[in-house]
């Protein structure tokens, strides 16, 4: 049976079952009872309104089109490149580099870092295989983590998740028993292993990696802003596995880690702080089915002098979460306004990302369709 011929309220359950929700769970996010679900996943009840469709798809964080058996269309702006970074990844014949390279390399690392930051996704896309091969062919293990989060985290923007789960657990292979290294790419781990929706495993990475560095870590406030960064990334693994008292209380946790920083040159490229859990809160309340409470505190969170200091990349992504907000509590003008901050600061967070191009369409169908995002909506390929 191929995966068109899969009755559609059996990809239902097989999502359901892959995001670590019983029916009563799903049931209770769509506000509909266990019966209902039971019924579409038996193929009892018939899915024949594509609203419906897309609230199911919007609850368990796959595309419309992946409930519908259809295949996945390319979103335009998707930079070209990812094979040749799957390419670098599959080399193992690297030469070594000479000694004199590392400099070098670190020069070429700051600079794939901030063109990450500043979201520019296809330029990063275009450098990352020549990093890759040169990172793994000089002997700082330190130079060749970073390379591999690096890769990684685009990889996750572009939803290349399994890829980037790939350039993680490498980053992990290779810090071996640094603890801060490890520490770093267990950020990396956890992100890729949410964005796959495998928010249990995610949660266990993270916590152990948290509690590894946190309760030893010495007074420099980049590993403890490394420890609070693992401990929002287990909060969100935690709300997206529905546990929303520990996504509470590990968020409680990072604020604390927060309040006792100061100033720092941020040598892990976290962007933690105060405001970074506040943004978490916002995301928390989001996974949780809270929109109410998310759009109050992403109100007040935005007004901060320390908002405008976030990375473009930071700042866009987490637009794009707030307009799932707005979109939770009906309110599309907010939705798109949002959306359309998040163009104006990373263009490439909205233009290239599928999850982006998820809530434009959603957006988009108003009628009529909030200015701004009917333009977005053709930028991206989308039809209305």
């Amino acid at each position: 049976m191929t995966s068109d011929d899969v009755p559609i309220g059996r990809r239902v359950a097989r999502w359901r079952v892959r995001r670590q929700m019983t029916q009563q769970m799903l049931a209770d996010r769509l506000r509909r009872s266990k019966s209902w679900v039971d019924k579409v996943e038996r193929g009892v009840r018939t899915l024949d309104r594509y609203s419906v469709i897309q609230e199911l798809a919007h609850v368990l964080r796959v595309d419309p089109e992946v409930l519908l058996g259809q295949q996945r269309s390319t979103p335009a702006g998707t930079p070209d490149g990812v094979d040749d970074i799957r390419a670098a990844l599959a080399r193992y014949d690297t030469p070594q580099a000479p000694a004199h390279a590392t400099e070098e390399l670190r020069r070429q690392v700051g600079y794939a870092w901030l063109t990450y930051q500043h979201a520019h996704y296809a330029q990063l896309v275009r450098v990352l295989p020549d990093l890759l091969d040169a990172a793994q062919g000089a002997q700082s293990a330190e130079l060749l983590v970073q390379a591999y989060r690096i890769t990684s985290s685009v990889l996750v923007k572009l939803g290349e998740a399994d890829l980037g789960w790939l350039a993680a657990d490498r980053a992990m292979a290779v810090a071996g028993d640094d603890r801060v290294l490890a520490a770093t790419a267990a950020v990396s781990v956890g992100q890729t292993l949410r964005a796959a929706g495998r928010d249990r495993l995610a949660l266990a990475a993270t916590l152990t990696a948290a509690n590894r560095i946190t309760p030893t870590a010495q007074r420099l406030a980049g590993e403890w802003a490394v420890g609070g960064t693992l401990l929002l990334q287990a909060a969100l693994a935690a709300a997206g596995c529905g546990d929303t008292r520990r996504a509470e209380e590990l968020t409680d946790r990072a604020a604390g880690i927060a309040a006792g920083l100061r100033e720092y040159d941020d040598p892990h490229r976290t962007s933690f702080g105060p405001i970074a859990v506040d943004l978490a809160r916002v995301v928390v309340a989001v996974l949780r089915g809270d929109a109410a409470e998310a759009v109050q505190r992403h109100v007040t969170v935005i007004r901060r002098e320390a908002w405008r200091r976030l990375p473009a990349e930071y700042r866009g992504a987490y637009l794009v979460d707030a307009a799932r907000a707005y979109l939770q509590v009906g309110d599309l003008r907010g939705a798109a306004r949002a959306l359309v901050d998040a163009d104006s600061v990373a263009p490439a967070e909205v233009r290239c990302r599928p999850l982006a191009r998820t809530v434009i369409a959603e957006v988009a169908r108003g009628h009529p369709a909030p200015a701004g995002v009917a333009r977005l909506a053709t930028l991206v390929g989308l039809t209305r």
